[in-house]
C-alpha cells in the first residue's frame, strides 16, 4: 500500500509565487489542475498523477527546479 507522502507527492506540486508569475502562464487553463494560493508566497498545484507529471515536465523545460 502506498504511503500518504508518496500519494501527496504524485498529486501536487508546491512552487513559489514568483516562479509562476515569471512564467506568465495559466496552468489551470493549459492542464487539468487546480492552482491554490498558499500563505507565504506559494502556490499549490493539485491534480491527478498524470497531470502533475505533465505539469512537472512543462515547468522543468522552462527552468523551474522541482528538486
Amino acid at each position: 500500500m502506498p504511503s500518504a507522502s508518496m500519494l501527496r507527492d504524485s498529486t501536487q506540486i508546491v512552487v513559489g509565487r514568483a516562479t509562476l508569475d515569471e512564467l506568465d502562464v495559466q496552468l489551470d487553463e493549459r492542464f487539468t489542475v487546480t492552482v491554490v494560493s498558499e500563505p507565504g508566497d506559494r502556490y499549490r498545484i493539485i491534480g491527478s498523477p498524470v497531470e502533475i507529471k505533465d505539469v512537472s515536465e512543462f515547468l522543468s523545460t522552462r527552468g523551474v527546479n522541482l528538486r
